[in-house]
């Protein structure tokens, strides 16, 4: 089964290294880890062609392996490090996969394992949006809460006084703040000529996919256990 007729390929990202949580891609939620939680939603889709792990880690990859996911190659250590960027590691798991599988991907979706609440809707509406309308990519995103939205964000001057970070925050009323959208990591896709042949992810022509229910991305201990109450929260409903 293929969608509209794309070759699709799906990428997991998880380096070995974390600062907030040591072996964050390894740690689980609900009895299943960050990076299994990802592979086996990707390997359940049927409109992808190849759903492949991007690691430097042979834990990692043994772990994705086990949920589905396949290890063609191993992440260089030039993009393993806390300054590479997700543009060029996902570029190299792209054409990687290409040499490797010995087809050309018109499409790939990245899924970041941080975000374990993701569910096989949001990454079918994500590519399916992205398709339908024409643009270069699409990502999904949350709304922010109105309290941390630019207008009620505070900073503080060099004495450690605190004041707004917009001007106009002092006055801002809840009901007056535009909406604010953050991305939540749930699901990005791409189209090859955006990531391949221009070398972007988001900067230009990105349509958003908007989540409305509760998300977690993990990047502290604490976000673990909240998302383990929240999917407990849903498979009680």
């Amino acid at each position: 089964m293929t969608m509209a007729g794309q070759t699709i390929l799906a990428v997991v990202p998880a380096r070995g290294g974390s600062k907030s949580i040591p072996r964050k891609n390894l740690a689980k939620v609900g009895s299943i880890s960050l990076v299994g939680r990802a592979g086996e939603l990707a390997a359940s889709m049927p409109w992808i062609d190849h759903a492949i792990i991007s690691t430097d880690d042979v834990e990692i990859a043994a772990e994705a392996t086990r949920h589905g996911l396949e290890a063609p190659f191993q992440r260089p250590e030039e993009l393993a490090g806390d300054k590479s960027t997700s543009t060029d590691m996902w570029r190299h798991a792209w054409l990687a996969a290409e040499e490797h599988y010995g087809m050309r991907f018109d499409v790939s979706i990245l899924l970041e394992p941080t975000s374990p609440m993701r569910r096989a809707e949001d990454l079918t509406r994500c590519v399916e949006i992205l398709l339908d309308s024409g643009h270069k990519a699409a990502a999904t995103l949350s709304p922010t809460p109105a309290h941390f939205t630019p207008h009620k964000t505070l900073k503080l001057d060099d004495s450690g006084n605190l004041e707004p970070y917009l001007a106009e925050g002092r006055k801002a009323l809840r009901q007056g703040i535009p909406d604010y959208y953050h991305c939540n990591g749930i699901c990005y896709a791409l189209r090859r000529a955006t990531l391949v042949d221009e070398g972007h992810i988001m900067e230009d022509d990105c349509i958003g996919v908007v989540i409305e229910r509760p998300i977690v991305n993990i990047d502290e201990p604490f976000e673990l256990e909240l998302a383990e109450w929240l999917l407990a929260r849903e498979a009680a409903l």
